[in-house]
């Protein structure tokens, strides 16, 4: 089976300490998986690895067998990426939640009137259309967060990385994500640390320590 992602031995150290290193992991074509770790452990810093947000230590990441040596061959990649952030407050380029969403087709080129229908569709798939036309700055953090998965999902991604998708969200809505998530076939690496939610969605969980990726399940 085919990799989506690659990583070979890969450090990272901040400016104060090593946070993780020999880090190895293979992510095939659909596959999902979890991340948990302690607070600290490197787990947000692994994800804007892969994403080429940062450069790790040391170690090789591969996106799709192809070898990423600086942060500028990411570039190639950048639309088959999905990446949530852990805190998306920042993540917003437009006031309302459908122009917000509308705005990655439009930057691509897709008129008014396709990329208007698509995003009601999506806001539609997630249960938030009731927010089309609200500022995104006087929803809540959970209502913010599916607003950020719906710009994210537009683009229709080959690979997601969510970084604690589930926070700030009610039971109510953290089904919406599960059902969401399960029904979507795209490679996944998930990083949370609720437990129920992980073992709803993701068939493999790795814990991150010093020592790299252990496999718990």
């Amino acid at each position: 089976m085919s990799c989506s992602i690659n990583l070979k031995e890969l450090a990272y150290k901040n400016t104060s300490k090593e946070v993780f290193n020999n880090l190895t992991l293979n992510v095939s074509h659909e596959e999902k998986v979890a991340i948990i770790g302690a607070n600290g452990s490197g787990k947000s810093s692994l994800l804007k690895i892969i994403v080429g947000l940062i450069k790790p230590s040391s170690g090789s990441v591969f996106l799709f067998h192809d070898e990423m040596k600086s942060l500028k061959d990411f570039r190639k990649y950048r639309s088959d990426i999905g990446y949530l952030p852990q805190d998306v407050s920042d993540h917003f380029l437009c006031p309302t939640v459908i122009e917000d969403v509308m705005f990655a087709l439009r930057a691509k080129g897709e008129n008014k009137e396709e990329a208007y229908a698509k995003s009601c569709q999506i806001l539609k798939d997630l249960g938030i259309f009731h927010l089309e036309n609200r500022n995104i700055y006087d929803l809540s953090g959970g209502e913010q967060k599916i607003v950020a998965l719906a710009g994210i999902l537009i683009t229709k991604p080959k690979i997601l990385l969510l970084d604690e998708p589930t926070n700030a969200l009610d039971e109510s809505a953290e089904e919406k994500i599960i059902a969401i998530l399960n029904s979507i076939k795209k490679s996944m690496i998930i990083v949370s640390h609720h437990k129920t939610f992980i073992e709803k969605l993701a068939p493999s969980v790795y814990k991150l320590n010093k020592d790299g990726l252990e496999k718990l399940s």
